[in-house]
């Protein structure tokens, strides 16, 4: 009995060796077999995820292509934030891959003039810009970095400005600006070192950085409000000159001034045509001996018309400037009805000449006639002129950093444009318009805070419309998260739209 139980109680070496093997092949499954199942779910999650991405990116397209339908629909003379392609969008498309499912896209345009072109700017608005940005005042670097960015041009997207020696991250993609507490309940960004400078004392720092605030894209037509080409003062001939016309539908020079116009020329800017005189050297030359201040004693022939104020000539061919009628000016070579009417009209408004040289004082061209034809003229052959900043999609921050502006004239062009207007007439493609956008730039001088000499200094600078466009377009899940974005800028070239930057996340 015992013998037997020893027998039936044996496990032998062998028989335990193929059970821990056994089992550790089970336990090397298991794991394999986890995973396996671990890599297949996160397969699928990343393919359910790479199918979200893309149905949310053709969402993204879709806003996109909307943005360009409001654009080919806009057929008004200016561009303003009071029209519909400046509303922001937010609409759903049908989800192509889930039924009954839908797709949600946010959709933005903004006008790429309302921004500072670094290409174009001169180097006192890029200085103005630096200081808006975070450079430091009190230093030379905002000198030397603008001058060296005017001299780094072009650019061919704003963030290659990164390449100039002294541009820093901050400056380039915005700073963390702190608010100091003041002794009342509000408070306010400080102004730092930008007190030191009295022109810029209003300037304060900008938390965007020069990427929000600058463009390379921006571009208007070189034509009319009608659309019709503008005249090059630069290289017109005389009769395209003298067929400029005024408000009044009225010639605005005759041929006399327009001849002035051509010796005085080349013009760096518009305002220039401000400067110049209705008699040229060349004409003043040639009457100078026959042109006087002095009464003429015609009854003298001892005098023979070489008096103390005849400065040589003949009495009997002289011409007071003083009195004469415009017929007796019109009897000077060089000196025709327009520029005889002026000569008058100055008189009239200033007294007495001093002295014949004085003549010279008698400008070609009064500011209400400049403000008349300013949208009419250009100093640029071209059908486009780039970076004029847009007086009706700029903000007040962009508007203070150009050539006689500053903040006080910079909102009150804000307030103008957002001011409540009179109804257009029926039909008309202003009538959906909100608003009171500037259709003309002559308009500014509507304005109190914008005198003379602040429009001389401004209008070369400005429009009230543009041709580049950009187009900012996400599509956002149902908790508001962006999953694809899509950039683009929009160029307006008569009836078609291109689109030379493109990027999509």
């Amino acid at each position: 009995m015992k013998r037997f139980c020893l027998k039936t109680n044996f496990i032998s070496d062998s028989d335990g060796l193929s059970l821990v093997s056994t089992l550790w092949i089970l336990t090397i499954l298991s794991v394999v077999a986890m995973q396996l199942l671990y890599s297949f779910n996160l397969e699928n999650k990343a393919q359910s995820n790479f199918s979200e991405r893309v149905k949310y990116h053709y969402a993204a397209k879709a806003g996109f292509e909307l943005g360009l339908a409001k654009l080919r629909n806009d057929e008004t003379s200016f561009d303003s934030l009071g029209e519909t392609w400046a509303a922001p969008i937010e609409e759903v498309i049908d989800d192509g891959i889930q039924v009954g499912g839908f797709l949600t896209f946010r959709t933005a345009i903004t006008d790429e003039s309302s921004r500072i072109n670094l290409n174009t700017a001169p180097v006192e608005t890029i200085r103005n810009l630096l200081l808006l940005s975070g450079a430091q005042a009190e230093t030379d670097l905002s000198t030397d970095l603008a001058a060296r960015i005017v001299e780094g041009r072009p650019f061919r997207t704003v963030r290659d400005v990164a390449r100039i020696e002294g541009m820093t991250e901050q400056i380039l993609y915005g700073i963390q600006v702190q608010a100091a507490p003041t002794s009342g309940s509000e408070e306010q960004v400080p102004q730092t070192e930008l007190a030191q400078l009295p022109q810029l004392a209003q300037i304060q720092p900008s938390s965007g950085g020069i990427v929000t605030l600058t463009t390379v894209h921006s571009l208007d037509a070189n034509t009319d409000t009608n659309g019709q080409a503008r005249v090059n003062i630069n290289s017109a001939n005389a009769q395209q000159i003298s067929g400029i016309r005024g408000n009044n539908n009225q010639n605005v020079f005759s041929q006399g001034e327009a001849q002035a116009i051509i010796q005085a020329r080349e013009f760096s800017g518009l305002a220039a045509l401000l400067d110049v005189p209705a008699v040229s050297n060349q004409v003043f030359n040639n009457i100078s001996g026959r042109i006087t201040i002095q009464e003429i004693d015609t009854g003298n022939e001892d005098d023979n018309g070489f008096g103390p104020g005849n400065q040589g000539g003949g009495n009997n061919n002289q011409v007071n400037i003083n009195n004469a009628d415009e017929d007796e000016l019109e009897e000077l070579p060089g000196i025709d009805q327009g520029i005889a009417q002026r000569i008058v009209a100055h008189r009239d408004a200033q007294g007495d000449f001093q002295s014949i040289d004085a003549i010279r004082d008698v400008r070609v061209l009064t500011m209400q006639e400049f403000a008349g034809i300013v949208d009419r003229i250009t100093t640029e052959d071209g059908q486009t002129v780039e970076g004029l900043v847009n007086i009706n999609t700029a903000p007040v921050e962009i508007l203070q950093l150009l050539p006689g502006m500053d903040q006080a004239k910079a909102q009150a062009i804000k307030t103008r444009r957002e001011e409540e207007s009179e109804n257009q007439q029926n039909n008309n493609p202003e009538d959906n318009v909100t608003g009171n956008p500037f259709s003309n730039i002559s308009q500014l001088l509507q304005l109190d805070e914008i005198d003379n000499q602040t429009f001389r200094q401004v209008v070369d600078y400005v429009t009230y419309r543009t041709r580049g466009y950009r187009i900012e377009s996400m599509g956002v899940d149902a908790t508001g998260k962006t999953l694809a974005r899509c950039v683009g800028v929009v160029i307006r070239e008569e009836n078609q739209l291109n689109v030379p930057y493109w990027r999509q996340d």
